[in-house]
């Protein structure tokens, strides 16, 4: 399978660090043969989306939408500014068409300044992932101020939610690959 870790803003730090060390619990889950990207718009120069078809795009912001849609998994990091999603995400999702997350399996990492913030992604983000199809794991790990000294993770209990959103989402995604391949066989052509 094919993971893709997409930090969604270009500024801070610790959203960028949240990524990371999910990334070394969930290359411990995956099998050798899976394939795990991690993209970070801060180093892409990415277009306003204008309207265009996603494949009429060039560079980098071509690059970043051509691995989306070839990505299996998808993991998001999201971190909240004014009680809202960053702009550089929902522009790569205005970028996208309609379904470009059917059949994918998509979560997210949040930081945010507040507890009161994870109402964002229950407002804003899930119904969004809905909208484009994203098989959307119900659960998330969420991260605000406190457990961070920096940008460094501070919080043994983000750490070992981190180590177990790893462990789900390999568990769900496959369980999810493997229910749409038996579909997919049962129609016998």
């Amino acid at each position: 399978m094919k993971y893709l870790l997409l930090n969604g803003s270009i500024v801070g730090k610790k959203t960028r660090t949240m990524l990371d060390t999910f990334n070394v619990y969930l290359e411990n889950q995956v099998l050798d043969n899976d394939l795990i990207e991690l993209i970070d718009l801060r180093n892409k120069q990415i277009n306003f989306s204008d309207g265009r078809h996603w494949q009429d795009n060039q560079g980098d912001t071509l690059e970043v939408l051509q691995k989306i849609m070839a990505a299996d998994v998808i993991i998001l990091g999201v971190p909240t500014y004014q009680a809202s999603i960053p702009a550089p995400l929902k522009n790569i999702f205005d970028l996208l068409p309609e379904g470009a997350f059917y059949q994918k399996t998509v979560g997210f990492l949040v930081s945010a300044g507040t507890a009161k913030h994870f109402l964002v992604m229950e407002f804003q983000l899930k119904p969004i992932l809905s909208f484009m199809k994203a098989n959307t794991l119900s659960n998330y790990v969420f991260a605000q101020d406190s457990d961070f000294n920096g940008s460094k993770i501070d919080s043994d209990a983000i750490r070992m939610r981190l180590a177990s959103y790893a462990e789900d989402v390999k568990v769900i995604s496959e369980a999810y690959r493997n229910q749409i391949k038996k579909q997919e066989n049962s129609y016998g052509f």
